[in-house]
C-alpha cells in the first residue's frame, strides 16, 4: 500500500510531467508551501539551475510580514519573485504548483507574480 508521501510525490510528478510537455523551453516557477512559510523559485530545467528565488524567510520580507503563512505573505513573495526574475531576464514561465491545489496561498503567489510582470 502506498504511503501518504508516495501519493504526494506521485501527484507532483504528474503535474511536472504535463508542464514539461507544454513548456517549450520556458523556465518553471515552482511553489512550495509549508505550515509556516512559502517558497517560490524560477528554475531552468535545461541547465538545472535556479534563476530567481524568494521566500518568506528573506530578510527584506521577514520584518514587514506578521506571519509567513497567510495570503498576504504569499502575495509579497510573488511580487518579490517577479522583480527578481525580471532582473534575471525572465518574463515567460510555466507555473508548477507541485502537489498543491491552485487555491489560497498558491493562487496568491501566482496572481502576484502575474501582476509583477511574469507571463504564464
Amino acid at each position: 500500500m502506498a504511503t501518504q508521501k508516495d501519493l504526494i510525490r506521485r501527484r507532483a510528478n504528474r503535474v511536472r510531467r504535463s508542464l514539461k510537455a507544454v513548456a517549450n523551453g520556458r523556465p518553471r516557477l515552482s511553489v512550495h508551501r509549508s505550515s509556516k512559510n512559502i517558497y517560490a523559485q524560477v528554475i531552468d530545467d535545461a541547465e538545472g539551475r535556479t534563476l530567481a528565488a524568494a521566500s518568506t524567510l528573506d530578510a527584506s520580507l521577514r520584518t514587514s510580514l506578521k506571519t509567513g503563512a497567510d495570503v498576504e505573505a504569499a502575495s509579497a513573495v510573488g511580487k518579490l519573485l517577479a522583480e527578481r526574475a525580471k532582473e534575471a531576464g525572465v518574463t515567460d514561465v510555466v507555473f508548477d504548483r507541485g502537489a498543491f491545489i491552485y487555491h489560497g496561498r498558491i493562487k496568491a503567489v501566482a496572481e502576484a507574480a502575474r501582476e509583477g510582470g511574469l507571463n504564464f
